[in-house]
């Protein structure tokens, strides 16, 4: 990309947007396009359309986004199928239309089959059954993917798809009901320790493993292979290291100070046993993470304490 080239980035309020635009702008690149989701509603086709014939950019990041976690996305099914494939199909169709140089599009780790063999290879995409209770979210995300591929197989766009692993970091979501899962136990523990409480309940059983990259390395990453990556496969960004629940929860009681006792909620459901990414394919094209967990979750906890708007 050159510095000067108009660079649209879809959903830059978020934390994995906001994230990219941090490291664009710290590599020197000038010219970027953002709209707040009031001043342009991706989910309107027209508006898209409109935005896209008026600034020309050059080149897109796809990040913009309904997420959520276990409770949030096995609510509001229908608003998560509805409203994410509307946003990716008007912006990839829009970025084809407007001939975008390259359009990187932005997944999810939920993508793969609930029993799928760890590290989760790129290849077990649509090989077995979805974690029943994030699939209309993984069945736009795996829309969004093959939607890059057909416009690439049939037209010659350049148009990427990346999927990160579990994310956290700076600008996170920390409402208790639609958050993740570390932003959920930092906000936790954080107010278990105001009120002094002796102990906090957390869902499920602790033993479900998961890997967490800083959104900053994801960033890095997706500018890295802005660069470095144009096939019609997508590819894992992640860490390729993974933790149980009750081990992250350990390491949140002990950098929010929390000083009580941690109960689990064997009731609650646990999600997928486990979400390990094979990064090989990253890690052979010469990139790797550089912020470990700990070091993270202090990064991110600093955050919290200095930027209360993430909580509702």
């Amino acid at each position: 990309m050159e510095k000067v080239a108009k660079i649209f980035v879809a959903g830059h309020r978020g934390m994995v947007g906001s994230a990219i635009v941090r490291q664009l702008s710290l590599e020197g690149y000038t010219n970027l396009v953002l709209r707040t989701s009031a001043e342009l509603d991706l989910r309107n086709q027209a508006a898209v359309n409109d935005f896209f014939a008026q600034e020309k950019p050059d080149y897109v990041f796809l990040a913009a986004a309904k997420v959520g976690g276990i409770v949030a996305n096995n609510t509001y099914r229908a608003d998560f199928l509805y409203e994410n494939l509307a946003i990716q199909n008007h912006v990839i169709h829009a970025s084809f239309i407007n001939k975008v140089k390259k359009l990187m599009f932005l997944g999810s780790s939920c993508i793969y089959p609930k029993m799928a063999p760890q590290p989760l290879k790129e290849s077990y995409l649509l090989s077995g059954f979805l974690e029943p209770t994030n699939e209309p979210y993984a069945i736009a995300k795996i829309a969004g993917i093959k939607m890059c591929e057909a416009y690439r197989a049939q037209y010659g766009c350049q148009f990427i798809s990346v999927m990160p692993t579990n994310l956290y970091g700076i600008n996170d979501n920390y409402d208790l009901e639609n958050s993740h899962v570390l932003p959920a136990m930092i906000r936790k523990f954080h107010e278990a320790k105001e009120r002094g409480d002796s102990s906090i309940t957390l869902w499920g059983t602790g033993s479900p493993q998961r890997e967490f990259l800083y959104a900053d390395d994801l960033a890095k990453a997706c500018l890295y292979l802005m660069e470095n990556y144009n096939e019609s496969e997508f590819i894992n960004i992640g860490t390729g290291e993974d933790v149980r629940i009750l081990e992250l929860a350990e390491m949140v009681k002990k950098i929010t100070g929390f000083e009580g006792s941690i109960h689990w909620d064997t009731s609650r459901p646990d999600g997928t046993p486990r979400k390990l990414m094979d990064v090989s394919k990253l890690h052979e094209l010469g990139w790797k993470h550089e912020v470990e967990l700990m070091d993270g979750i202090q990064l991110a906890y600093q955050d919290f304490l200095q930027n209360p708007k993430g909580r509702k």
